[in-house]
């Protein structure tokens, strides 16, 4: 530790550690731009001038490493005045727009130069204009004249997102932020350059001009998208949802959140919404109240039970409905008599785990780790922000190893991060990779292989990767979970990271794939598989919060699958299923509803409604208990959410108790050739019925590119 006097006051600090650091510590403010916690020191804004005793001129806070006995003095006259020459620099070029600024009233330039700035200006020359640029669907450039240069989007591009799309080109005066050859902003994490841009020169393009910062109301949310639960700002007004940012979490998400966290609530207020109840008659929808509706659902579900049985009846879930929303379908289910309920839509193998399938770590692990293999991911689009952690601890000099199929998903460009061992193969022969790992790891500790493997020269690599370090993970992706032979997949995991002292764990798919394990939304006894429900086996069907077309491994089958059942039910917050539904229910997206999500590392997350419900829309959990009512199924007599969560998971469950979570399996390991097969996986921006509903994610590149993929295996199978 270091000692060093900050403004009169002693402050010790780790050895290396800047000024702008002990600043930190002793909860002293350094006026600053370029600086930030998450990025390398830059030190181009020169904002954080500070007076260091018998140091010749102010020094950069953000740059100067503390020595032992050093005195700084951040506010006295010489620091002071530096601080204010600089702000004086800032402003010659800055236009005088605040006004129109939609960075207006959370501007650090605007906050600092009230107490930095001059009443007026010296210089009476022409402000420079810089070419506003058009670098897509998300991001605006419209005012790059604000920009001071102070490179944080590009180093957010280089170090965090991992790739470097922004850029300065020319100098001086001539100097700018722009992409190059006129390409656009691609990164799945592009939007966070808009909250770390400390001027109006990056803005919001779906926010622009829309509302003022003051105006807006700010309420604590959740994310509903992938398996990271990244925690939210809603901002809100007149009851509508106008932008979302990321609520800090160290331990989560950190400062950042994925695009589709920030952008996806466009759909919450689109032409889709559902917001009355409607019944189709005569090959008509005709919108109805709710004591119709409800009442015209248990009357087909008694009849139906009736005629064909309880065992006819079933119920497909979404992972991405609430903790409440998955308990309550699923007693909903087993109320009636049937065992028909599962969340598994994209799944090819069923079988029953022991323990609830978790990450296997803690995510705030993944930016420590000094060897990772990933099986069956495309993690960065998949996962963006644990990505964004393994890239982290790729840059202190951890290896990743990845067995993956085609080529695109193998490259560092693919992955944005330098990927040290590859294992190209087809999905139906990830066993055998995995087994030749196995091989590899056996060979060279001098012990009995789980199956027959090779122990090819990759195969070797990645051995000898996990093999070496401390911190080490397997981690499986959302392929490797769905795939026909997932249960081998996991044994051999499990006996690598037996071997090599690595946490093996599921990246887990969606926003509460765990607590859908929790919540006990999987068949249990004779009960039908989603696969098998998919297959047309059901006389009645109700969908919750899903649209099995976009959301199952059956694809387009499942329209005329579920066209065979004599009535379907569509729980959603959109006009979704029409082509074969017989009732609409209109129910609240994560923004009008209280619940609860468990992150992939079993963190409990509730959060509460942060607008009013659209129109007629009811929240899940209660369109459940009172149809539950309707049918006199006993124990649906809660009062609130909460009611629910206390039921499921304890009164104060913050986190799953380590008894409950578990990646072990009693399963054999099966090599046995199978028919070429590509595991169900979703892209980026289709994941949920939000993304696919939100029209600035769905004309990005990686919304393009996949809809072209999409026509082309259309094409192909016409």
């Amino acid at each position: 530790m270091v000692e060093i006097e900050l403004d009169g006051q002693k402050v010790e600090v780790l050895e290396g550690s800047t000024v702008m650091h002990a600043a930190e510590k002793a909860g002293t403010y350094i006026p600053h731009f370029c600086y930030h916690k998450k990025l390398s020191i830059a030190a181009n804004c020169r904002m954080c001038l500070v007076d260091v005793e018998k140091a010749p001129k102010p020094m950069p806070a953000c740059a100067t490493p503390v020595t032992q006995g050093m005195i700084v003095r951040t506010k006295n006259d010489k620091a002071i005045k530096a601080q204010k020459g600089v702000m004086e620099f800032l402003l010659i070029n800055h236009p005088l727009d605040c006004p129109i600024c939609d960075q207006g009233g959370e501007c650090q330039l605007q906050d600092l130069a009230v107490g930095y700035g001059g009443s007026e200006s010296r210089y009476e020359e022409e402000k420079r204009v810089v070419f506003h640029k058009d670098v897509g669907p998300l991001i605006s450039m419209q005012e790059m004249s604000r920009c001071i240069h102070c490179t944080r989007c590009v180093r957010f591009g280089q170090e965090v997102a991992g790739v470097m799309e922004l850029g300065m080109s020319h100098r001086g005066e001539h100097a700018e932020i722009e992409t190059f050859v006129g390409m656009s902003v691609d990164s799945e994490l592009s939007g966070n350059m808009i909250d770390i841009c400390p001027v109006g020169a990056l803005t919001s393009k779906p926010f622009r001009y829309s509302a003022r910062t003051w105006e807006l109301s700010r309420r604590k949310s959740v994310s509903p998208h992938d398996s990271t639960g990244a925690n939210l700002i809603v901002q809100v007004k007149s009851n509508k949802v106008m932008r979302v940012v990321p609520l800090e979490n160290e331990d989560i998400n950190e400062c950042w959140i994925a695009d589709r966290d920030r952008f996806s609530y466009e759909a919450l207020n689109g032409d889709e919404r559902l917001t009355s109840p409607m019944l189709k008659q005569g090959g008509e929808w005709k919108t109805v109240d709710w004591q119709t509706a409800l009442e015209y659902v248990a009357n087909g579900l008694k009849q139906i039970k009736a005629d064909h049985g309880a065992a006819s009846i079933g119920t497909l879930a979404s992972p991405h409905s609430t903790l409440e929303e998955l308990y309550l379908a699923a007693s909903l289910m087993r109320g009636l008599g049937s065992e028909n309920i599962d969340y598994r839509l994209r799944n090819a193998e069923f079988a029953a785990p022991s323990a609830i399938r978790w990450l296997g770590t803690s995510i705030a692990s993944l930016s420590q780790l000094q060897r990772v293999l990933v099986v069956g991911s495309n993690l960065r689009k998949d996962h963006p922000l644990f990505a964004q952690r393994i890239r982290q601890a790729v840059r202190k000099g951890g290896a990743l190893s990845t067995i993956n199929s085609a080529t695109e998903l193998a490259s560092a460009d693919a992955w944005a991060m330098p990927i040290a061992n590859t294992l190209l193969a087809a999905p139906e022969a990830w066993a055998q990779a995995l087994a030749d790992v196995a091989a590899a790891v056996a060979a060279d500790k001098g012990v009995t292989a789980p199956a027959a493997g090779q122990a090819t020269d990759a195969a070797k690599a990645i051995a000898k990767s996990l093999l070496g370090g401390e911190r080490k993970a397997i981690l499986l992706g959302n392929a490797a979970a769905h795939h026909a032979k997932a249960s081998s997949l996991l044994a051999l995991a499990n006996w690598i990271g037996a071997q090599t002292g690595a946490s093996v764990g599921y990246l887990t798919e969606a926003a509460n794939t765990v607590g859908a394990q929790l919540a006990g939304a999987v068949p249990a006894g004779k009960g039908l598989h989603a696969g098998q429900m998919l297959d047309g086996q059901l006389k009645a069907v109700i969908l919750l919060n899903n649209e099995p077309e976009f959301d199952s491994a059956a694809g387009a089958r499942a329209k005329s699958s579920l066209n065979t059942a004599q009535m379907v039910v569509t729980l959603s917050p959109f006009k979704a299923n029409m082509a074969f539904s017989d009732v609409l229910l209109p129910i609240a997206p994560f923004t009008e509803t209280s619940g609860t999500f468990v992150n992939a590392e079993g963190r409990v997350q509730g959060f509460h409604a942060v607008v009013k419900p659209l129109g007629d829309t009811r929240p899940a959990w209660k369109v459940l208990r009172v149809l539950a009512n309707l049918l006199g199924l006993p124990g649906f007599d809660f009062e609130s959410s909460q009611d629910v969560l206390k039921q499921v998971a304890g009164a104060d469950a913050a986190q799953l108790p380590a008894d409950k979570l578990g990646n072990g399996t009693q399963a054999g390991i099966d090599l046995s050739a199978l028919a070429a097969q590509a595991p169900a996986v979703a892209s980026i921006y289709q994941l949920d019925g939000l993304v696919r509903r939100a029209t600035s994610l769905q004309l990005t590149a990686d919304a393009r590119q996949a809809a072209g993929l999409q026509a082309q295996l259309e094409g192909a199978g016409a």
